[in-house]
Parts: C-alpha cells; structure tokens; sequence
C-alpha cells in the first residue's frame, strides 16, 4: 500500500512514522525543502520532533504531485481552519477510489462546519470514504512505541473495519465507531476543556478543581454532541473522556500550556506568537460557542472560556463566575 500523509508537523510524522514501520510506502507532504532534506537524509524532524529519529523509509515531499502520486490512502494532518484550503489544492491529485482520513481536530469558525461536511463540501466524490482518526495520543510518545489507543470513526463499517487494521501496530491500538460526528465532536471540544483546566492550573486551583472541570466539561461535550445527532455513548469513550483526560492533565497538551500561561497572566497573543504549532482550542471555542447557540446546549465552561481569550474577562474572574452559577441537580 502507498500512503499519503499531508502534513509534516509532529502529529502528521508520528503517524507517517507508524505506518512506514508496517512497511507501508508512505510519503509525506511538508512545507519546505529544508524540512523534507532533514527528514529524507538525517530521518529527524528537527522543528517538531527534534532528534527524534523517523523510520528511514519515510520519504518527504514538497509538492502535492509527488507526495500523492500512486496513493489510495490520504492522510489529513493539518490544522483544521486551513483543511480547506489545503483540500482544494490536493483536490487535482486524488484519483477515483482515495480514501481521505483526517487526523486533525477542530470545528471550522465562520461555517462553524465538521470536518467531514467540509469534505463533502470540497470534495464531495471521496465524502462516502471520509474518516476521522481522533483520541487520547502524544506524537511524542507514538514514535516511541509506548502503548497508545484511539478510535477512528467511519459510517462505512466495512471500510472502517479495514482502516482500523491499516492503522494498528502493536503499540497503536485502533478501535472503530460509525458515529463520525461524535468522534469529532469529542476530538474538538477536548481543547477547549483542556484550555480550560490549563486556566485553572495556572491559577494554582489545584486538583479538586481541575476534575470538576473535566467533569462538568464532559458532560458540555455530551450535551452539544447530542443536540447534533451525535450518540451519547461516543463521548464515554476514546476521542471524548480519554482524549479529554490526557488533554487537560498531560504536560504535553498545547492547548492546557496554553491556558496555564493564560492562568499565569500572559496575553493570548504573546503566547500563540512563541508557539511552532496550531493550539485549535483557540478558533475551536469560538464555533462551539455558536454551535451551542444554534443547538440551545447549555456550555458554561466553553462560554467562560471564550470570555477569557477574547479579554472579556479575567481567569480568575471567570472561575468565580462559573462557581457562583445557581445551584441545580447533577
């Protein structure tokens, strides 16, 4: 099998890394020269991953035409407020028969669209082969082999069942769902749970608050997703509690660094500035806000949460808030 995988940043390695290890001719798509020479002739991935050795028969690439050529797999591993984009310039070099699976994790602001309607919107011939890769995984810690689980949803049961066996190594345990919604809805909404808990961190809340947040965030995650069509279930699992654990407790969440450095004082600004990488709480907030509206699913934390990175309102301020909020049953 011949694999694409667009995206070079550390999550789009680890994977490319995994699946080349299964001996898969896998080929994947980065942005610079510079970046596809360190990766073809040291196998490191300095700017995101940096010493850390990648499988050797991992190729880069630099143009769309060369990372797809004689591909049916395609892997998405790009910040999701620009799978669009990137979508409509790969669109030329798909043939009939790709399967398109994303590994990114966000909801698109503005549209305030899934990523899989984005892709039936974009390309609408691979929309009944679309899947979503999501769950509880450091890059990290997938290229070292340590024992990591996710969940990949797919309505073609069949085809998910297949992709799942792509997918899995014996350290990269793949599980398969048809509630696609569910499962980006559970990948998404993580983020802005784990900005949350991060804020609370940086505060010095300490544990006691740190679980009411992922608590009362889950059930948020279950409301909305709900209201969508999503099943309730799907967020007891992998890409909702799992990934919403690791994502508010992990040292290695972009998303819960970000909100310690908000806890801590810093400008939303100054800290997206210094990162190399897209922290999707951030955009992610803003449509789960709207999405919620359009829903009529009460989000209090995803609403605090907004106030905070729009300079509504102070961390400290909005915890209080949301601690003074009428009492009512669990």
């Amino acid at each position: 099998m011949r694999i694409a995988v667009i995206g070079g940043g550390s999550w789009g390695s680890a994977i490319a890394h995994s699946l080349a290890s299964k001996d898969y001719d896998v080929r994947i798509l980065v942005r610079s020269p510079e970046q596809a020479e360190a990766i073809n002739s040291r196998h490191t991935n300095p700017r995101y991953l940096g010493e850390t050795p990648l499988h050797p028969a991992l190729k880069a690439h630099t143009t769309p035409a060369g990372a797809l050529e004689g591909t049916s797999l395609c892997i998405l591993a790009v910040p999701c407020q620009h799978l669009r984009g990137v979508l409509r310039s790969l669109r030329p070099h798909l043939s009939p028969g790709h399967v398109l699976v994303n590994a990114g994790k966000g909801i698109e602001r503005g549209s305030l669209s899934l990523m899989s309607a984005v892709v039936a919107e974009e390309t609408p011939e691979y929309a009944a082969s679309y899947a979503i890769l999501s769950g509880p995984s450091f890059a990290s810690e997938l290229i070292r082999g340590l024992p990591t689980a996710v969940v990949l949803g797919c309505a073609d049961r069949e085809l998910g069942e297949t992709l799942r066996e792509t997918f899995s190594t014996a350290g990269f345990r793949v599980y398969s769902s048809t509630d696609v919604c569910g499962v980006e809805l559970g990948g998404a909404l993580k983020n802005v749970m784990a900005l949350a808990a991060g804020m609370s961190d940086g505060l010095g809340f300490g544990h006691n608050s740190r679980a009411a947040l992922i608590t009362r965030g889950l059930a948020e995650m279950s409301r909305l997703g709900e209201a969508m069509g999503a099943r309730a279930s799907t967020f007891m699992g992998l890409s909702g509690m799992g990934d919403l654990v690791l994502s508010c407790t992990g040292d290695l969440s972009r998303n819960r660094r970000v909100g310690l450095r908000l806890g801590g004082g810093e400008s939303l600004e100054s800290i997206l500035a210094s990162m190399h990488e897209v922290a999707e709480g951030v955009p992610t907030t803003e449509a789960a806000c709207a999405l919620a509206l359009r829903h009529g699913a009460a989000m209090p934390i995803c609403e605090t949460v907004h106030a905070v990175i729009h300079g509504k309102t102070d961390p400290a301020l909005a915890v209080s808030n949301l601690m003074s909020r009428s009492l009512k049953e669990e």
